[in-house]
């Protein structure tokens, strides 16, 4: 009971706002676990240059991982990113709203796989 017999509003935690079922939720959360690199965004240029940096960064590297595009934007605010382009390593955002280099993803790649 709130103060002055004002009701607490409840909150919901999960990134349709309440309007999600439970195969939408399970579906969203296994997207977001495994290991894997993923660029989020809509697929515009950006996101198109960060998922080709990508790919030459991992070439680089000699790790053999597919890089997969997330262009679903309930699936891009269960990360809890609002900031595109987006840079998912094994589960973890480690960029996002900036386009790196192939240099600059090379790093933050290797720094995540360690």
């Amino acid at each position: 009971m709130g103060l002055f017999n004002k009701k607490k509003e409840e909150t919901n935690s999960c990134c349709c706002v309440g309007n999600c079922t439970p195969k939408t939720m399970a579906k969203t959360e296994a997207s977001k676990s495994g290991v894997g690199v993923k660029v989020l965004g809509s697929g515009c240029v950006k996101c198109k240059t960060l998922e080709n940096a990508t790919r030459e960064a991992l070439v680089e590297l000699g790790m053999d991982t597919t890089v997969g595009h997330v262009t679903d934007f309930s699936q891009i605010a269960a990360y809890g990113v609002m900031t595109t382009p987006a840079l998912v390593v094994d589960g973890k955002v480690v960029s996002y709203g900036k386009v790196l280099t192939k240099k600059e993803a090379k790093t933050i790649i290797a720094d995540a796989r360690r």
